[in-house]
């Protein structure tokens, strides 16, 4: 039996080491060869894969899986069947692996390089192990997202046309919206969520997935520079260039997101083009859009966004949802003998107390 450290843990070490990357903080994933599950049981670990033998460790809790093989069986990412068995050797187990700087094992502090991993990532090189990388759609996603992280790093040429051929040939088609979007959402905290658009563009994913939802030059750069927005701000910002709802429908089927980024896509889309104004008229329109008085978060999103889009100052629509929340809106009520008008004379009342505040 030996045990190796293998995966993102040994790539980041040496991103640290050879281009002065920070640190990587992620997990350590170890490889088991020549071990049988019941070997592992013995020892402590507790098992946990469902499709292979996955152990965790008695006292780490880190992830210790038995080396293996795989074979494509099947269109799409689950279509494939695993072999595990002490004869598997470490070579064959990295040999499944997306990309070759991901291909390396530390054994102690000796590196076990047999797909030149190390050299690609001294070239800065975004490379695939074998012609296996193109049985897994999934992997599409994951080297744009890559790409996005390691924004120095370029995508071999073979590799790039390996990319071309999963689209074209309809491998790509099998992903499911939710891992196009865990792969997305992942994207757009990297450092440069522009290349993960730019990659799946060259290769053709973006147009046959998106139908070539539009996403311009500077929306790609303002996802880029403004880091701070938060997830449903950011998911509005893409979409900021595409002004076709039924392309924002299809996008949104596509990836099938949480709620709140729904609603920021559709909310952004359909005040976008109000923030150049801010007399009372323009604040109050948005406000109300959005349902702030009782959803305030709504109000906050958009208003991130126009901030990035726009370089504006927010503070008058800050200021004017302050002003409508203080209104006392029992009395207004009480006041007005005409039930059906008591719509009216809330928001001519948010109204007036927005221009007594500009």
């Amino acid at each position: 039996m030996h045990i190796y450290l293998v995966g993102g843990y040994v790539r980041d070490l040496y991103l640290s080491r050879e281009l002065g990357y920070p640190p990587g903080a992620g997990d350590r994933d170890w490889v088991v060869v020549g071990a049988t599950p019941e070997q592992m049981l013995q020892m402590g670990f507790q098992p946990v894969g469902k499709d292979f033998p996955v152990f965790l460790h008695p006292k780490t809790h880190e992830e210790y899986a038995l080396a293996r093989t795989e074979k494509k069986v099947a269109p799409g990412y689950h279509g494939f069947t695993f072999h595990a068995s002490p004869e598997v050797t470490l070579t064959e187990d990295l040999q499944r692996r997306d990309l070759t700087i991901n291909a390396m094992a530390l054994d102690d502090d000796t590196l076990i390089d047999p797909y030149g991993g190390l050299g690609d990532l001294r070239a800065k090189k975004l490379r695939h192990v074998s012609e296996a990388f193109k049985e897994d759609p999934v992997r599409i996603l994951r080297i744009a997202r890559f790409s996005a992280k390691l924004t120095e790093f370029s995508i071999a040429e073979e590799t790039q046309k390996l990319l071309h051929e999963m689209v074209q040939n309809g491998e790509a088609d099998s992903l499911v919206p939710e891992r196009v979007f865990l792969e997305m959402r992942k994207t757009l905290c990297e450092k440069s969520p522009s290349r993960f658009v730019d990659v799946l563009r060259s290769c053709g994913f973006w147009k046959r997935f998106f139908n070539d939802l539009a996403v311009d030059q500077n929306v790609l750069r303002l996802l880029d520079s403004n880091t701070d927005l938060d997830e449903p701000e950011k998911f509005a910002l893409l979409t900021h260039g595409e002004n076709d709802l039924a392309l924002l429908k299809l996008f949104i089927s596509k990836l099938k997101p949480p709620a709140e980024i729904v609603d920021s896509i559709y909310l952004w889309n359909k005040l976008k083009n109000n923030f150049m104004i801010t007399e009372a008229e323009n604040l109050l329109k948005t406000i109300e859009a959005c349902d702030a008085v009782r959803r305030p978060e709504r109000l906050t999103h958009v208003l991130n966004v126009a901030r990035a889009v726009y370089k504006i100052q927010i503070t008058p629509w800050q200021k004017a949802l302050q002003c409508v929340k203080a209104i006392d809106y029992s009395k207004i009520v009480t006041a007005c003998t005409d039930k059906t008008k008591i719509g009216d004379a809330i928001h001519l009342a948010r109204l007036n107390a927005i221009k007594e505040s500009v």
